[in-house]
């Protein structure tokens, strides 16, 4: 591994918080809007003081639909950037457009919200985003909720339905793969060849599920997505050839046991979604590929009387593949294949300030000598594990630049024992897993 950087780097990186916290005071009166409207700091709904892992209280403000509410009236409008400096131990090649190979500054992401409660039984989260590294607007995650209250054969009962964009945005838990960890990464870090397709779909499809929170401990949603057509997905930012369009609807279920005991939460759960894509939205050869995805997670949480919190998350996903259009379209050379994906987590955060997570991440699955051509195994698969160190200081609501105004910096560091299939020469070009091992550090503004 190469040293750490040079001191033009490191003076960089003190440039790059400066300039955030510079930033961030002129908008100290602007502020999150579901911490005004529930009138609670940010780590009474979220871990560690920032989003977007949930405490057990924040996890039933979604589910009552971002309803919940201390004041009479509050603008549901918020925003966060991040920026960050992202180093690997070996350049990409080649390099991300307008960014060198390596020692990488960049505003990864400015996003602006509409999020908060209208009424009794209406809220909404509505996310559109600036990409500072493709230098494009887009809009970002979406779920629109309406709810209401049920006694059912004298059990009370949360009744919901969600219009969302990104299967698993809705999902009250941190286990699944849209808010699952790490919770925020950049576009200039090596990415992995395979990930299962049930998270591959943010904003590149439509979904409405309907889902049931059964006496504060059973989670039950099923619900459907499907595709907006190629104009509509141009015009809001995305890529429509990917990763295709959904040929029908593709249903989706979840369902989930919580039990809260205290200063302890446990949940078990389990989730599927079945897909037929039209690849790249490529409707030439008439078939379709079929990814039927089925998955368990797990979660575990413990909040101390100091406010020490440590947290556990674990999922299992199996994805079957029948690739047909793939094959007749020359992009892969075995129909039936199969891809696997394990992540478990863990964190403590000390006086849910400041916080150490680590992640051990394997993807494997079946060979393929189109579909992964630039493996020398001609597989997917990869493993490594990741850590980050971080720090949220006004969580708790007391920032000198008001009290509402939020901020985490933090750093990050990735090591890949595999990728693409081999420890080794894994490109046939001499590239090593390890040439891909991952330096990050960031900061992340709210307000």
């Amino acid at each position: 591994m190469r040293r750490l950087g040079s001191l033009p780097a490191w003076r960089g990186l003190a440039g790059l918080f400066a300039a955030g916290l510079l930033a961030a005071a002129p908008a100290a009166h602007a502020v999150p809007s579901f911490a005004v409207q529930t009138g609670r700091p940010c780590e009474a709904c979220h871990v560690g003081g920032l989003g977007p892992q949930l405490t057990p209280f924040g996890r039933e403000f979604k589910l009552h639909g971002y309803t919940t509410r201390a004041v009479s009236f509050n603008v549901p409008l918020a925003g966060f950037i991040q920026g960050s400096y992202t180093r690997t131990n070996k350049g990409q090649s080649p390099p991300t457009p307008h960014f060198a190979t390596d020692d990488n500054f960049a505003v990864d992401q400015i996003s602006l919200f509409v999020a908060g409660g209208f009424g009794d039984h209406l809220g909404a989260f509505i996310q559109t985003t600036y990409d500072g590294v493709a230098h494009a607007f887009h809009w970002d995650n979406l779920d629109i909720r309406a709810v209401t209250n049920a006694t059912i054969a004298g059990v009370k009962s949360v009744l919901g339905i969600s219009l969302n964009n990104n299967p698993t945005v809705q999902d009250p838990f941190n286990t699944l793969p849209a808010w699952g960890f790490p919770y925020t990464s950049s576009a200039l870090a090596p990415a992995l060849p395979a990930t299962p397709f049930i998270g591959n779909l943010a904003q590149t499809t439509v979904g409405l599920t309907g889902y049931a929170w059964i006496n504060d401990r059973t989670y039950v949603e099923f619900g459907g997505y499907r595709s907006p057509s190629s104009h509509f997905l141009t015009h809001w930012g995305a890529d429509p050839t990917a990763p295709g369009n959904i040929d029908g609807v593709a249903p989706y279920g979840r369902v989930a046991y919580d039990w809260n005991l205290g200063e302890k939460n446990v949940e078990i759960g389990a989730f599927a979604m079945d897909a037929r894509i039209f690849p790249g939205h490529d409707q030439s050869t008439g078939l379709t590929d079929h990814y039927d995805d089925v998955g368990m997670d797990t979660s575990f949480q413990y909040t101390a009387p100091n406010h020490d919190v440590v947290t556990f998350n674990a999922r299992y996903t199996h994805e079957s593949q029948r690739l047909n259009a793939s094959t007749a379209l020359g992009l892969a050379a075995n129909p039936r294949q199969n891809l696997q994906d394990l992540r478990v987590d863990a964190s403590y955060y000390w006086r849910d300030k400041v916080g150490f997570s680590t992640q051990v991440f394997y993807t494997w699955g079946s060979p393929d000598e189109l579909l992964y051509q630039g493996s020398r195994r001609n597989r997917p698969d990869s493993s490594g594990i990741l850590f980050q160190i971080d720090d949220t200081p006004f969580g708790n609501g007391r920032s000198p630049f008001g009290q509402r105004f939020n901020l985490r910096v933090g750093v990050q560091y990735t090591d890949y024992f595999q990728f693409s299939g081999a420890a080794t020469n894994f490109d046939r070009m001499g590239r090593n897993a390890s040439d891909n091992n991952t330096l990050r550090f960031f900061v992340w503004i709210y307000y």
